[in-house]
């Protein structure tokens, strides 16, 4: 198990199992896509090493490789919150990294005995596992990311194949799995409407 750090692009796609589903977690310097630069996205195929690339303030964003893989539509994204991901991977890199599965969206379709969908708390809950979350409001656009950061980051995409099966356990329990599909499926133009401006509007509301 290790953690990997990259420079403007992955070095390889042939670095991950082939046909794995690939946990992606990003980190920017806010948490509005547009405003606050991307500055690291954070991957994992789930065996047991985690690889983190960085983008530095003057970077173009080419990215073939990583590109290359995240609109690779054969190849299932993983995703805590696959709305602020998709969306501002989006605005910079210029891709839509689909098909998804969003851990968090699962979680409130499941656990509706909780308010709490985190992914500290369902890894504590469903894996049994504390994360610390120590480093989630630092400079991620600082010259140099310290350990603790790159330890963060990769913890961010280190659970969520696992979350996935138990997840998935339960949507199957409580006849949800079509419903949560269908919500994996309308993320992207969640992401897009946020872009465009409908970030806090309900265009399917009655007002």
């Amino acid at each position: 198990m290790a953690i990997h750090f990259h420079e403007e692009d992955l070095p390889s796609t042939d670095i991950f199992a082939e046909g794995a589903a690939i946990a992606i977690d990003t980190e920017a310097m806010g948490l509005i896509p547009g405003r606050d630069r991307l500055c690291l996205v954070q991957l994992s195929d789930g065996s047991g090493d985690e690889h983190l690339v960085r983008f530095g303030p003057d970077s173009d964003y080419s990215a073939p490789k990583l590109k290359a893989l995240l609109a690779n539509p054969d190849r299932l994204k993983l995703y805590h919150f696959a709305r602020f991901d998709v969306a501002i991977m989006r605005a910079y890199l210029g891709i839509m990294a689909t098909p998804l599965y969003c851990t968090r969206t699962a979680s409130k379709l499941i656990r509706t005995y909780t308010d709490r969908h985190g992914l500290k708390e369902l890894v504590k809950e469903m894996l049994g596992t504390d994360l610390s979350k120590q480093q989630q409001t630092s400079d991620w656009g600082a010259p140099d990311i310290s350990d603790a950061q790159r330890e963060y980051a990769a913890s961010d995409v280190r659970y969520l194949h696992r979350l996935k099966e138990q997840l998935d356990q339960r949507l199957a329990r409580e006849n949800r799995t079509e419903l949560a599909q269908a919500c994996f499926d309308f993320l992207p133009a969640r992401a897009l409407l946020d872009l465009a401006g409908w970030a806090e509007v309900d265009i399917f509301s009655h007002g």
